[in-house]
């Protein structure tokens, strides 16, 4: 086939191959105005902080005595992907309140996700993990591996209610993070407080021992058995004192990591207003609605070209093959009984 042939099929059949393109372009354009719904993008960028020294000490120092208090905060990194859309920060927001332009302010969360819902039909367990999936569905976050940032995205159906969900988002990730690492700084506490009062009282006693030794001993000069003796229990008087000034240094540490409240999360881009649309893309849909049209338009030409010139049986071949075709379609479709 030539391609002057190509250009001079299209030329005759230029209606139907424009009429594809026009019809295409108007459902796009009707369905982009007035059928799909609106949607805004919130967007913020956040980067972790490194405030858990005390912590990861207290656990480092565990570690030293075959503990493990799951806390070693230095060599954790959070998933903040995973965090951020898990359910226990999707279930806190839930019960935030906000505005919105349908139902007004000062409404939980809960109830803006849960409107359209007839909530006598579902139990209040199933509300809840349907709203929190709606909220889930809803945010969007990306990590940037080589620098550590997250840039966090909300779509909400209103620009204003996008924003505060992300802000509210944010600070519910913070006082997780700050929850977690104090009921971690709290066990940490705990287990040192245990580890002193063990210490204090081999410490008495190793003390005790030693003070003994050397009332029953006034002259060891000549005894190398006795120095030797003496010398251990000096050791493990010695050892156990530091041993004690170190766990005490360290109470005092963890105690500090406890009660400072310090930001778990640095944001570099707080969320702002969109000002635009991200969805939908009205140019984006009625370009790639007019090339589909196009491509379409073109092929129904040739398509009717070729259906033309073809002979009386091919004609005969196409007709029946469509009459075939309905057939067993209608066959998959039982007819209705009156």
């Amino acid at each position: 086939v030539r391609f002057s042939d190509l250009l001079l099929t299209i030329a005759f059949e230029i209606k139907l191959v424009l009429l594809f393109p026009f019809l295409f372009c108007m459902v796009t354009i009707f369905y982009v105005t007035f059928i799909s719904k609106p949607e805004y993008s919130s967007t913020s960028k956040i980067i972790s902080s490194s405030n858990s020294g005390g912590v990861s000490q207290a656990a480092g120092l565990a570690a030293q005595f075959g503990i493990n208090i799951g806390s070693n905060q230095n060599n954790q990194k959070w998933m903040y992907p995973e965090v951020i859309k898990s359910k226990i920060i999707a279930r806190s927001l839930l019960k935030k309140k906000f505005k919105t332009n349908f139902l007004g302010p000062n409404k939980d969360l809960f109830q803006i996700l849960t409107f359209n819902l007839d909530h006598s039909k579902y139990s209040s367990e199933m509300l809840q993990i349907i709203a929190s999936q709606k909220l889930i569905k809803m945010i969007n976050v990306s990590e940037n591996v080589k620098t550590g940032i997250n840039t966090v995205t909300i779509n909400a159906a209103e620009p204003q209610f996008a924003k505060e969900i992300n802000s509210a988002l944010l600070i519910s990730l913070d006082k997780y993070q700050k929850d977690y690492n104090k009921s971690k700084t709290s066990e940490a506490r705990q287990f040192i407080e245990e580890r002193i009062a063990e210490t204090e009282k081999s410490l008495k006693t190793a003390e005790e021992e030693l003070k003994n030794f050397r009332e029953r001993n006034r002259r060891i000069e000549n005894s190398p058995s006795l120095q030797l003796e003496q010398e251990r229990l000096g050791r493990e008087v010695t050892v156990l004192i530091g041993v004690y000034t170190t766990l005490k240094q360290q109470l005092e540490t963890t105690k500090i990591e406890e009660v400072k409240d310090s930001d778990y999360i640095i944001v570099l881009d707080p969320p702002e207003i969109p000002l635009i649309r991200s969805k939908p893309k009205k140019k984006v849909a009625v370009i790639l609605s007019v090339f589909l049209g196009l491509f379409i338009g073109i092929l129904s030409a040739f398509l009717k070209e070729f259906y033309v010139k073809s002979d009386q049986k091919e004609k005969e071949k196409y007709l029946s093959a469509k009459n075939v075709f309905l057939s067993n379609l209608f066959d998959i479709f039982p007819k209705r009984k009156r």
